[in-house]
């Protein structure tokens, strides 16, 4: 239970609180003990103070000599010393025996001392200097060494909070790796490398995360497996089935065939074996539409092999094979060709089956009082090619399964093309596109 505690992210934020906090306490004391010491034993040495002293005293000679103050006019000096923060100028006359500073005047001596020897031995060394009014010996007192004390400890603090917020980024920025680098694996799995395992170190939540998602790409590849497997053992089923239903179908369809063109049978049974001829026929469509969609749809993608073509040349070769076809079955065909020279990347045999499934549709479903529209045209960096035509009325409709269409879908999308269509009462369009490169 405590391990467990020990590798959760809210104990290790903590800890790491904890450690930055510690972290910028001995910064703190560190650089505030360093300052410290070189104020006591460098700033204020006899020398430094001496020398500042000796500044304060060179200022202020030049003040009194530039306003000719008298010796006793404290309030003078005291507006002076207002100025100069941290100096205070005491000013002793050998008449009255006082010290003088911001308007005020000192008590008497302590007894068996004079004044001069009272605030020599308070403030060191006097100073002598002439005033307007005579020569007064003054004493000078800098406290500067406050602000350096103050600037000193902020100092301090301010390198302890970068310390500490140095401290904890660094943590932040290592746990916020671990989430990018498992953001990363999840990305890579996502887009199909399912071999590629999830880590993250640790036994943290992180970690536990990782773990949990890694199981999930193993149960992945473990359905996918059983998955293909089933998927193998169904189409060597189709295929048997296929071959099992096609050639009784094709021996049926033969004799039907002889029996209505024989001339041989009565007008009435002769009726029945076009009829029947008719239903074997599209029961033969049905089911190779049958094969067609699961062989396409069964499968998590097609074997295309998908290489660059002259779009110009490839649409024109369909385009010619589909009105062949359509000419041939008493259909008249208007075409635009595309213009210039373009290159898509297409595998010829299933865009071939895409357009005879069109072609094929056409022959079920249009009329053929009115033309097939072929147009085919770039825009907006994509090759279309449009199919349309009117809907014949037909006496006896059959109801379509529109596997063919789904087909052609599942065809467009696995060459990174498009298909759509379009219907109302009396017109249908199909239309697939390519994108040119």
């Amino acid at each position: 239970m405590i391990k467990k505690i020990k590798a959760s992210l809210s104990a290790k934020v903590l800890l790491s609180l904890l450690l930055s906090f510690l972290c910028g306490l001995a910064v703190f004391f560190t650089v505030s003990g360093v300052g410290r010491y070189t104020v006591e034993h460098l700033y204020m040495s006899k020398e430094s103070v001496s020398a500042r002293k000796a500044e304060i005293y060179s200022s202020f000679s030049s003040w009194v000599n530039a306003n000719q103050v008298s010796g006793r006019d404290s309030a003078a000096i005291a507006r002076w010393t207002a100025k100069h923060e941290y100096v205070t100028i005491l000013v002793y006359g050998s008449k009255d025996g006082a010290f003088r500073a911001g308007g005020g005047q000192s008590g008497p001596p302590e007894p068996g001392m004079n004044s001069a020897e009272q605030y020599s031995g308070q403030y060191g060394k006097l100073y002598p200097l002439r005033f307007a009014d005579g020569t007064y010996q003054i004493a000078i007192s800098d406290s500067s060494e406050v602000r350096e004390y103050w600037v000193n400890n902020v100092l301090a603090a301010a390198l302890a909070s970068v310390t500490f917020i140095a401290v904890m980024l660094a943590y932040v920025r290592r746990v916020t790796m671990r989430i990018i680098s498992l953001s990363r694996e999840a990305a890579e799995v996502s887009a199909g490398d399912l071999e590629r395992p999830i880590e993250a170190g640790g036994e943290d939540e992180i970690a536990k995360l990782a773990g949990d998602m890694d199981n999930m790409r193993r149960s992945v590849i473990q359905r996918m497996g059983s998955e293909k497997k089933a998927w193998e053992a169904n189409a060597e089923l189709i295929t048997a089935l296929s071959h099992d239903i096609r050639t009784p179908m094709t021996s049926m369809i033969g004799y039907l065939e002889l029996l209505r063109d024989s001339g041989a049978l009565p007008e009435r049974e002769q009726e029945l074996a076009a009829m029947s001829y008719e239903k074997a026929m599209k029961l033969k469509d049905m089911t190779d539409d049958l094969f067609k969609y699961f062989l396409m749809f069964g499968s998590s993608r097609p074997n295309m092999e998908l290489e660059d073509y002259d779009a110009g040349i490839l649409m024109e070769q369909l385009m010619g094979e589909a009105e062949f076809d359509l000419l041939d079955a008493g259909f008249a065909v208007n075409r635009i060709d595309i213009q210039g020279q373009y290159t898509v990347q297409a595998d010829p045999m299933y865009l071939k089956r895409v357009m005879d499934n069109l072609v094929s549709n056409a022959r079920k479903y249009a009329d053929k009082s009115r033309p097939v529209m072929f147009i085919c045209e770039v825009s907006g960096g994509q090759l279309s090619f449009c199919m349309s035509n009117n809907i014949a009325v037909l006496t006896n409709p059959v109801e379509s399964t529109k596997i063919g269409l789904r087909t052609c879908q599942k065809i467009m999308e696995h060459m990174h093309g498009g298909f759509t269509t379009r219907r109302d009462e009396s017109h249908f369009a199909a239309e697939f596109s390519l994108p040119v490169k």
